[in-house]
């Protein structure tokens, strides 16, 4: 089994930037999938990035060339590099590991003036 935890999570101003992490303890995160997802109020959780385990890399097309997913090895963690931030990218947005359907808790994310 593997536990997730995300944080980064802040309020932001439209055009800004922040970094998502996902913590992962009980497995290594080179050794499956993890996705980042999220979900804005009264919409259904949404798939936004992957990261395989051979370092391949794929986006929704609403974040493609502003969002960026990342793993470090030696801290067990991925990361979610996202700019040039929307207020429609306001969510919560959560890592979760593939091979083990496994979910963060979540960090929320809000894009505002």
């Amino acid at each position: 089994q593997v536990q997730l935890v995300e944080s980064g999570g802040a309020l932001v101003r439209p055009g800004g930037s922040l970094r998502l992490s996902c913590a992962a303890s009980g497995s290594s995160v080179n050794s499956y999938a993890m996705n980042w997802h999220r979900q804005a109020p009264g919409k259904q959780r949404e798939w936004v990035a992957t990261i395989s385990s051979g370092g391949r890399l794929n986006y929704a097309n609403s974040v493609k060339d502003r969002f960026t997913i990342s793993r470090d090895n030696a801290k067990n963690t991925v990361y979610l590099q996202m700019n040039s931030l929307k207020p429609e990218d306001t969510a919560v947005y959560y890592c979760y590991a593939v091979q083990y359907n496994s979910w963060g808790q979540g960090t929320q994310v809000t894009v505002s003036s």
